[in-house]
């Protein structure tokens, strides 16, 4: 059997937009049934070991997702090696990951995640911290859409 198609989201303190998005794929690679793995990450060191803040937490399990069991990460560049796709949430994140990698294969590995609902827009996913619990949910809503349109690649074969 092929491996897993292995992917990386990437945020800044890897406590909400990232651990949604990890969230958000592992239940479409179960609800599909995918042969892939997922990760998150981040680069603010201030938040490792940490918890998905509260109101990430709450907002997924609004929507029947369990991220509580996740702790925060810091990327590193050995994930260049180990993940087939690494999915950033801003240009700022962009830019970490960019900065990290030492060549142009690696490079070709990143995107921003709502390039894929967005071609070519680079649009940021807004970083729902300092904002209400509606950011949370449009935080939401937005991976939730990319994901679905990644989840469907990855069932119809590609990589």
């Amino acid at each position: 059997m092929a491996q897993p198609v292995k992917i990386l989201m990437v945020c800044l303190g890897n406590i909400c937009r990232s651990p949604m998005a990890e969230g958000i794929l592992l239940a479409k690679i179960e609800k599909y049934k995918l042969h892939a793995e997922v990760d998150s990450a981040g680069f603010e060191p201030f938040h490792t070991g940490d918890a998905p803040d509260f109101r990430a937490a709450r907002t997924m399990k609004q929507h029947g997702i369990d991220i509580s069991s996740q702790r925060s990460r810091l990327f590193r560049e050995s994930d260049f090696e180990e993940f087939d796709r690494i999915y950033v949430m801003d240009n700022g994140n962009f830019n970490d990951v960019k900065s990290a990698a030492i060549n142009s294969t690696y490079l070709k590995k990143v995107d921003y995640i709502l390039n894929i609902s967005y071609p070519g827009s680079n649009k940021p996913v807004p970083d729902p911290y300092y904002g209400g619990e509606q950011g949370f949910e449009r935080t939401y809503q937005l991976l939730d859409s990319a994901i679905e349109l990644i989840a469907l690649q990855l069932r119809n074969g590609g990589k």
